[in-house]
């Protein structure tokens, strides 16, 4: 089965963010490359110096900013984010380093049309920090999480996950640099599959269709000698 994401209109976009906006720059990338079908309606952020800001500048996206400390609730924060998002028409919303709990007035709104991506492997080490967790934890392999916004924290129905090593010599940063590099190609590539139609939630699972993953395809680290 094949898919050709030409055949369906370009998903319309918001992006989040609160800082340097590198996964903002992965998605505007991946569509000037013809890898995504995508229109990015609007970046917003709630600090007014977020880097993320003049990347979507510079590459002639509307930015908007809305102050988080001017409202009294998360609620009321939100409120004024969807009525952005709406006049935009944005369908999709992608949270790129949004450093925002999003409150149920979003998640009602934008039901399953919210996506984020987290520096580990869900359901491991959510929250802030979680690099430096995994080096500490000694863990093996660590990665980096795409999925579907929910109340909790980081543990919403997954989309997409990658892998990658963690070294014995890795410090957080060095490891956050490798993981970093994954979320470069797993975010747009999720918000691709979206825009094809090929997702489906079922409860805790999102179904992916036409995919065909190696059944017999194995890591280890370190390695068998």
């Amino acid at each position: 089965m094949s898919f050709n994401s030409q055949s369906r209109p370009p998903v319309r976009l918001g992006v989040l963010i609160s800082g340097e906006g590198t996964n903002l720059q992965a998605i505007i990338d991946a569509v000037r490359k013809g890898a995504l079908c995508a229109e990015i309606r609007v970046v917003i952020s709630n600090r007014k110096e977020a880097r993320g800001l003049e990347r979507a500048r510079q590459a002639g996206i509307p930015t908007c900013f809305i102050d988080h400390r001017t409202y009294r609730s998360r609620e009321e924060f939100d409120r004024h984010l969807v009525e952005a998002l709406l006049a935009h028409q944005v369908e999709l919303v992608a949270c790129a380093g949004f450093m925002r709990l999003l409150s149920p007035v979003m998640l009602r709104a934008f039901p399953n049309r919210i996506m984020n991506i987290h520096p580990a492997l869900c359901p491991a080490f959510p929250g802030l920090n979680a690099q430096r967790a995994a080096c500490d934890y000694g863990v093996r392999f660590s990665g980096c999480s795409v999925f579907f916004v929910t109340e909790g924290v980081d543990d919403g129905p997954i989309i997409v996950q990658a892998v990658v090593p963690v070294m014995q010599t890795d410090s957080e940063q060095t490891l956050a640099a490798r993981i970093q590099a994954a979320e470069h190609l797993i975010y747009p590539y999720a918000i691709r599959l979206f825009q094809e139609g090929r997702l489906e939630v079922r409860g805790r699972k999102v179904w992916i269709d036409g995919v065909s993953p190696v059944e017999n395809q194995m890591l280890i680290n370190p390695p068998l000698e």
